[in-house]
């Protein structure tokens, strides 16, 4: 198999892209023009990414006091990938946009992922300028998000603190007005900003002329102090250069200073920062205190940063995939070449044979057919929520409300199983390269450090699970988990006419059943101490769930396409594998949440 060829079948068999072209927004596209920008990004990955992945992991960023200093290879790469017009692919004409699908604009950047997830393209400053759009005023539309999208600028979301890293409550980050006349600022109201803030991807470098960072800050209240809670957040656009209400450079460099580097085990060619705001390095206006302009009203600062956060995420399960992914082809291409031991006969093994290829081994194919379907039934999930935010964005009043409620209940699915299960695929593929796999000769040691990281940004694997249990299941009266199980039972209908693939709908109806049945019993006394001492098992029962109703979908398109191929074959054997193997796994899971097992909430520390 191939990444084209999976991402080929996904998008035209599977989801019907095409079918987008009937609507207004994309009605200048085809077929046709999807495969030229999936062509234009395989390519560039290719060429300008995949050779140089080992490059930017040995030749990490480098901080010398005054500039960050990037190898070459990055600063090419951002540059073929900016000019490519995939960072702003899905604005309007007017915007300078191609108005593509976000579907085919997700699977596009696969590519880019899975050549080299560390140099990284351009899912920040997209969804940075994306949160701008959605909440910002005209003038810092025109000025941020445009230069942007265009590739002039590139944008970081600014969250986490040393003391305070998922907990934003806690941020201690402050803002106040920029004295008199603050609020008739063209560029929106004008503040003053100190603190800091850590773990900050692309936060600092060279290689465009401005960084444009989104601060989550307090404002303090009428008595001068911090407004508690999440309440008193509020978003300020924070340039790393000045600018004029036109967009031009003043020469002015704000108040923000790169503190240091964090020195990482994975993603080493992206610049990871601690920044200082205020510090007073550079005083502009003759004051201490970052300028930063307000976006939206005071203390909704957490609201509009969400739309960065859930964008983000689904980007972060894409990467993850797609270093899954990686792992996955390099291991295949192993096991279909390394000669070792010989094939088991009645007697045990004839020394006298010659050696036969590891792919020949049931145990090895038993690894690659887990990477397969942990992998290829990641990616599409991921495409299938891509298919939601262009539902939610086009369709009609009704379908756009579901897409809605669909993709907040499956967005933290989105983000988090293929953080797990793809590091998993990518542990069987060191496996696979034995000894070799664990020394830097073979890169697949590389993908497995690049992909720890996504079960902890952007949300860690916990805070995930609690958002599942504690507020998406429940959101609405349950009707977002009532939407997707009426999609899961519409599949199961379908695949129970189909003799082949009829004891898998029941067992996928099974499944959705226990998982209806934990959800009650997690929230049966109304405790949340209760329901969400096991949320984590609860979210993987749930994602085992939602990936079991994918590839049984899949497995429909399969048969539907009538194709006996080589490919057909490996679809409809992972789509087996994941019933066999994996979706039995849910009922471990679930019976701790059913019964609100309290072995890890209520263990003293001292009995460690």
């Amino acid at each position: 198999m191939s990444l084209r060829s999976s991402i080929d079948f996904l998008l035209y068999q599977w989801l019907n892209a095409p079918s987008l072209s009937e609507r207004e927004r994309f009605s200048d596209h085809s077929r046709d023009t999807f495969d030229a920008v999936l062509d234009t990004c395989e390519r560039i990955a290719r060429e300008k990414y995949a050779p140089f992945n080992r490059l930017v992991d040995t030749q990490e960023p480098h901080f010398d006091g005054d500039k960050v200093t990037l190898p070459q290879a990055t600063h090419d790469a951002q540059k073929a990938y900016a000019e490519s017009g995939m960072l702003s692919a899905a604005q309007d004409y007017d915007w300078g946009g191609m108005q593509l699908p976000y579907t085919v604009e997700a699977a596009a950047n696969a590519f880019f992922a899975c050549a080299s997830v560390s140099i990284g393209s351009g899912m920040l400053t997209t969804g940075n300028a994306n949160l701008l759009m959605a909440h910002g005023t005209e003038a810092q539309k025109n000025v941020f998000a445009r230069n942007e999208f265009a590739g002039r600028w590139t944008g970081t979301m600014c969250l986490s603190e040393p003391q305070a890293g998922s907990s934003l409550s806690d941020v201690a980050t402050r803002a106040v007005p920029d004295g008199e006349g603050h609020e008739a600022d063209p560029l929106g109201p004008r503040y003053r900003l100190k603190g800091n803030k850590m773990w900050i991807s692309a936060g600092e470098h060279e290689l465009t002329e401005n960084i444009i960072h989104l601060v989550l800050a307090k404002i303090p209240g009428p008595d001068g102090k911090p407004v508690p809670g999440v309440r008193g957040i509020s978003l300020f656009i924070v340039p790393k250069k000045l600018v004029t209400s036109e967009g031009a450079l003043t020469g002015e460099r704000n108040d923000v200073v790169l503190a240091g580097l964090n020195h990482k085990l994975g993603w080493r060619g992206t610049t990871n920062t601690l920044l200082n705001f205020g510090e007073g390095k550079f005083q502009p206006g003759g004051q201490s205190g970052a300028i930063g302009y307000l976006v939206g009203r005071p203390g909704e600062g957490l609201k509009c940063m969400f739309h960065m956060m859930n964008e983000a995420r689904i980007g972060v399960g894409m990467a993850a995939t797609m270093l899954g992914m990686a792992g996955f082809l390099a291991s295949l291409d192993y096991a279909r070449n390394r000669p070792q031991g010989r094939p088991m006969g009645v007697g045990g093994k004839d020394a006298a044979q010659p050696q036969i290829r590891i792919i020949e081994h049931a145990d090895v194919k038993r690894m690659l057919l887990a990477q397969k379907s942990y992998c290829e039934g990641a990616l599409a999930l991921e495409l299938f929520c891509a298919r939601l935010v262009d539902e939610q964005h086009t369709g009609d009043a009704a379908s756009a409300d579901e897409a809605r409620l669909l993709l907040e209940v499956l967005t933290p699915i989105a983000k988090s199983w293929p953080s797990e299960w793809c590091l998993e695929a990518n542990s069987l593929a060191i496996q696979i390269h034995g000894g070799y796999g664990y020394t830097r000769d073979f890169p697949v040691e590389q993908y497995w450090r690049d992909n720890r990281l996504n079960m902890i940004h952007e949300g860690t694997h916990g805070i995930q699970a609690m958002d599942l249990l504690a507020r998406k299941v429940l959101m609405e009266n349950g009707r977002g988990l009532q939407l997707l199980a009426g999609r899961i039972n519409q599949t199961i209908e379908r695949a129970i006419q189909q003799p082949e693939l009829a004891a898998h709908a029941n067992a996928l109806g099974a499944a959705l059943q226990q998982v209806g049945s934990a959800t009650k019993a997690a929230w049966a006394t109304g405790v949340p101490t209760d329901a969400l001492a096991n949320a984590v098992p609860y979210m993987q029962a749930f994602g085992h769930t939602v990936l079991a109703w994918i590839w049984l979908d899949v497995a429909l398109a399969v048969r539907a396409s009538g194709s006996s191929d080589a490919a057909t074959q490996g679809r409809l054997a992972a789509t087996r594998f994941f019933f066999h193997y994996e979706l039995p796994k849910i009922g471990a899971w679930l019976r701790v949440v059913e019964t609100r097992d309290q072995t890890c909430a209520e263990l003293p520390e001292d009995a460690f």
